[in-house]
């Protein structure tokens, strides 16, 4: 498949590959580099991170909800955290719908804390590299072809960790995906974006009650166009600047009778730019109606439209609504989840349903395994979950731990010559308890 790939330029070869530097990834890339793998790590944009740099300014899923939270992600998720600090402040705020204590952190911060880490580990980054295609021979990735400012150009490795967030190692090489709205409704999209010279004290005198009330009212007089009524403010770590979830825009759309979502490039460029539309009637109601806001400027956009669920993998197991509320362990489990399933579904609001009790379900490493998959192992949003599975266990630290798993997975399967769903899991989970990582939980 796609021999031609095989005629292109080397620009470098590796025992594992990640494709994506999110949350998922970078942790990939350090875990395999620290495992003794040559590892190359590859980024369409021009600075790692994901969702975590070029939309978000928060860590979620490091701690459980409720008065007495619980830490269920460590790893290499509390040694970015440790990173963070060195650079400047970091907050630990309550979220503001009750989903567990949030980190909040500088976004520029972060992507040096990454390039440190990942560089002391001795991983290569390639940035401003784009995934184009795959050569299989024999159920197996020899090669991808990348887009370079130099051309296209391949890399040739033994293993891929895909930690794309869509899938896009997998969906090149015709493994097995569920696409996120053809069951359940997908998850909407969100522009996110930050005010400076905000009255943070002024700010603090009303309620998120008070504030969803002022939503309600302005889009009732018809002047504001505000889909979603319930968005949410916070401070940063930077005085004065407060940043925003607060736009909601579909996931799919039908187009030639076909249903296409955020994996389609002209659905996504149509995103992109209503998003920021969107993004600026926001800004005109905190400056009209919101306290603290009279005098604001808006200082930031989301470098890219903010994206839930588009493919989710078929995996050897699959995490399901029922798991997450019954809180299931499993044998192969590598990581915890405590984050309620948090579905922000098309309308005005966002559904939330909670794991009674304050507990934990547990992350086999079976749904990080493609069906078929030989040499693939996926991290982050793109693994084997349901709908409602995945509206839990997507939060980053839960990606963080994912990706550890991941890359210390791939380290062992290029390491044993040996196919990604035959490494001994029991001896992945005692690494992972040795590198500092909770795969279970503590009694």
């Amino acid at each position: 498949m796609n021999e031609w790939i095989s005629g292109l330029p080397i620009i470098t070869e590796a025992d594992v590959l990640v494709v994506g530097s999110g949350s998922a990834g970078v942790p990939a890339a350090i875990a395999a580099a620290r495992s003794g793998a040559s590892v190359v790590l590859v980024e369409k944009m021009g600075f790692l991170g994901g969702t975590s740099t070029a939309v978000l300014d928060t860590f979620y899923g490091f701690y459980t909800p409720g008065d007495t939270p619980r830490r269920v992600v460590a790893g290499i998720g509390s040694e970015v955290v440790d990173e963070l600090r060195k650079l400047g402040p970091v907050l630990e705020r309550p979220n503001t719908f009750g989903a567990g204590t949030g980190i909040t952190y500088h976004p520029e911060h972060l992507k040096v804390a990454w390039e440190n880490m990942a560089l002391t580990a001795g991983v290569t980054v390639l940035l401003h590299t784009v995934l184009q295609a795959v050569r299989i021979e024999n159920g197996r990735i020899l090669d991808v072809a990348v887009a370079t400012k130099a051309g296209l150009q391949r890399i040739s490795t033994r293993v891929v960790v895909d930690a794309t967030g869509d899938a896009d190692v997998c969906f090149h090489a015709g493994l097995k995906f569920e696409t996120a709205g053809h069951i359940f409704p997908a998850q909407t999209l969100t522009t996110t974006f930050r005010m400076g010279n905000v009255d943070v004290t002024r700010r603090k005198t009303i309620t998120k009650e008070t504030l969803h009330d002022l939503m309600k009212s302005a889009a009732a007089t018809g002047r504001y166009e505000m889909p979603r009524h319930e968005g949410s403010d916070h401070v940063t770590p930077v005085d004065g600047v407060m940043a925003t979830i607060m736009t909601r825009l579909p996931s799919t759309k039908m187009r030639d009778g076909k249903q296409v979502n955020a994996t389609d490039p002209i659905f996504l460029s149509a995103a992109e730019i209503e998003g920021r539309k969107q993004a600026l009637e926001y800004v005109r109601f905190l400056k009209d109606m919101v306290p603290g806001y009279e005098h604001a400027d808006l200082v930031w956009m989301g470098t890219q439209i903010g994206v839930r669920e588009t493919r989710r993998i078929q995996g050897l197991a699959r995490l399901t609504k029922e798991d997450v509320l019954s809180a299931r362990q499993f044998e192969d489990q590598i990581a915890l989840c405590g984050a309620p399933i948090e579905d922000h579904h098309e309308g005005t609001d966002t559904r939330w349903h909670y794991i009674p009790n304050g507990g934990v379900v547990g992350i086999p490493y079976r749904t990080l395994v493609p069906e078929g998959a030989q040499n693939i192992v996926v991290a982050g949003r793109c693994f084997s979950a349901t709908h409602d599975g995945h509206a839990s266990v997507r939060s980053m630290a839960q990606c963080m731990a994912m990706g550890e798993a991941a890359g210390t997975a791939a380290a062992m399967s290029s390491r044993q010559d040996c196919s990604v769903a035959d490494i001994d899991t029991d001896e992945l989970r005692h690494t992972l308890r040795s590198q500092g990582a909770i795969v279970e939980e503590l009694t």
